[in-house]
C-alpha cells in the first residue's frame, strides 16, 4: 500500500448567498482594504490515507466528499491527489 496526500477545497456554489464570505468583506473594508469586491469562505480538508495507486485513493476522497465532506445542495469541492514518498 502507498501513501497518499488529498487536498480537498469545499466552497459554496455560487448562486449562493455566503454570509461568513459578507462578513469578511465587511471586516475588509473596515480595515481600509475596499478594493477587495467579494468574498467567498469555504473549507480546506487534508487526508492521508493508504491506497494501491492514486486512482482508488481519489475514488476513496469522492466518496468522502459525496458522503460526509461536502453537502451537494450547497457545496462544489475539487480534489487532488499527490503520493507521498
Amino acid at each position: 500500500m502507498n501513501q497518499y496526500l488529498v487536498e480537498i477545497d469545499v466552497m459554496p456554489h455560487d448562486a449562493l448567498l455566503d454570509p461568513q464570505g459578507k462578513a469578511v468583506l465587511t471586516g475588509l473594508a473596515r480595515l481600509d482594504l475596499s478594493d477587495v469586491v467579494d468574498v467567498r469562505v469555504g473549507k480546506h480538508i487534508r487526508l492521508h490515507l493508504q491506497a494501491s495507486n492514486a486512482s482508488d485513493a481519489e475514488s476513496m476522497a469522492h466518496k468522502a466528499c459525496q458522503e460526509l465532506l461536502a453537502n451537494p445542495v450547497m457545496e462544489s469541492y475539487t480534489l487532488s491527489v499527490c503520493e507521498l514518498l
